[in-house]
């Protein structure tokens, strides 16, 4: 693990950012290497409409979703709650869960993760060049404590007309 990071201030648009036309962008802020494997933070950024993930769990990690624009759909099992500006999104290690744009403008999502090290995972998908077979998706997230239940994922987009 890496050294802690000396003070700054990382400005609105600083950090690296992935951001595909339709798809959800992400933002690294914080890596968890700088601090000890703590935590690390992610911002999501979300056209309308577009699922950020498959339906999933991870093992080894717990992760916050707070809202600051926009209107987030978060599932957890079979339950679906909608969450907007200032509300904070608790999902819990070994919860099958994913989230999406659930409104008709951009949404932004802090996404606080602990320990860190699943943001690593983000970064890797976000530089993919062409789309993965499911068992090519779950091969990389294994490492991570991850799994993916495509089918649920389908259900969802088709439920609410995402994109994914």
């Amino acid at each position: 693990m890496g050294a802690v990071v000396e003070h700054r201030i990382l400005g609105p648009e600083d950090g690296e950012l992935y951001q595909p036309e339709r798809a959800c962008g992400d933002r690294f802020l914080i890596n968890s290497d700088e601090w000890g494997g703590r935590f690390s933070l992610v911002e999501h950024r979300l056209p309308p409409k577009v699922l950020a993930a498959p339906v999933h769990k991870h093992t080894l990690e717990d992760e916050f979703s707070f809202v600051l624009e926009g209107s987030i759909g978060a599932r957890f099992g079979d339950k679906e709650v909608v969450a907007g500006p200032g509300d904070l999104v608790f999902k819990p290690r070994d919860e099958w869960h994913t989230f999406w744009n659930a409104g008709e403008t951009p949404a932004r999502v802090l996404e606080i993760i602990s320990p860190g090290g699943l943001e690593e995972l983000f970064r890797w998908l976000d530089q993919l060049s062409e789309e993965l077979s499911p068992e090519e998706l779950e091969q990389k997230a294994g490492p991570y404590g991850c799994s993916a239940d495509m089918e649920a994922t389908m259900a969802l987009v088709t439920r609410h007309g995402l994109v994914f």
